[in-house]
């Protein structure tokens, strides 16, 4: 387990209800209040923010909904996925430290056990000019939501998987800590932070259903690259990004949304 957060965390700023952390952080940097290191946690979202616009809806409650305003690492923004990888390194050992060995990351940063989500991570960026001022990190990890609806055949929880009931709060700052170390080895060796993010790459190797549009094909999964792309042989290698393709996954209901 790693120590707890020195600088992730302060100050640390718990709410009852928030339409969207990542609005509240992002609203706290923009009145100049959100120092790197703020942490906002909230009990309940009214109006959570997902990939590409999509919503994420939670118990309330139930799951940790909370966001961590972050200073950028040293990396070019167009090749900064290095930094993305590292936040969902600190979530997936995070969890799996719970739910076990069978904790992976689907790319892009979605939180997957065996072959349901438990959670995902949403990262915006804030710029000055052309300066990379700060990025706002959401994430939105099932804890003990048991009864997911319509997505019931794809979402699952740490209360599912281990029959306990958990302490949210407690667990959010101990996420804080897990992040806090995969963004220090990001520091110390990006290098390794991309090896150890394909090690946890959700069906790395294997061939998988994709769709773009109209057209489903068959793929191996070979990796995602620094700029995000996703990188996949079939008759040829090809790279997609984020939004371009999703996975399909037979005989299951869609699963959307984001952190």
């Amino acid at each position: 387990m790693p120590p707890p957060p020195k600088r992730l965390g302060a100050p640390w700023i718990e709410l009852q209800q928030v339409d969207s952390t990542n609005n509240y952080a992002t609203a706290l940097v923009h009145a100049g209040r959100g120092a790197p290191g703020t942490a906002v946690f909230a009990r309940e979202q009214t109006n959570g923010k997902g990939q590409r616009g999509k919503s994420w809806w939670a118990d309330p409650g139930a799951n940790i909904t909370g966001s961590l305003i972050l200073a950028p690492p040293a990396l070019s923004l167009p090749r900064s996925f290095p930094f993305s990888m590292a936040l969902a390194l600190g979530a997936q050992r995070f969890f799996a430290a719970y739910a076990g060995t069978e904790t992976s990351v689907k790319w892009p940063n979605d939180l997957y056990w065996r072959d349901r989500k438990a959670g995902g991570i949403l990262v915006e960026n804030i710029l000055a000019g052309a300066d990379w001022r700060c990025a706002v990190a959401g994430f939105g990890i099932n804890i003990n939501q048991t009864d997911f609806g319509e997505a019931a055949g794809r979402a699952v929880s740490l209360k599912q998987i281990t029959g306990k009931d958990w302490e949210v709060p407690a667990l959010a700052r101990e996420l804080a800590g897990w992040v806090e170390a995969a963004l220090d080895e990001l520091g110390q060796d990006p290098q390794a932070t991309v090896d150890a993010y394909h090690a946890v790459l959700f069906q790395r190797g294997e061939v998988v259903r994709l769709r773009k549009g109209g057209r489903v094909f068959a793929a191996t999964v070979l990796g995602v690259t620094e700029s995000g792309e996703l990188r996949v042989r079939h008759a040829v290698e090809e790279c997609f990004g984020v939004g371009e393709v999703e996975w399909v996954f037979t005989d299951r209901p869609s699963l959307r949304g984001g952190a």
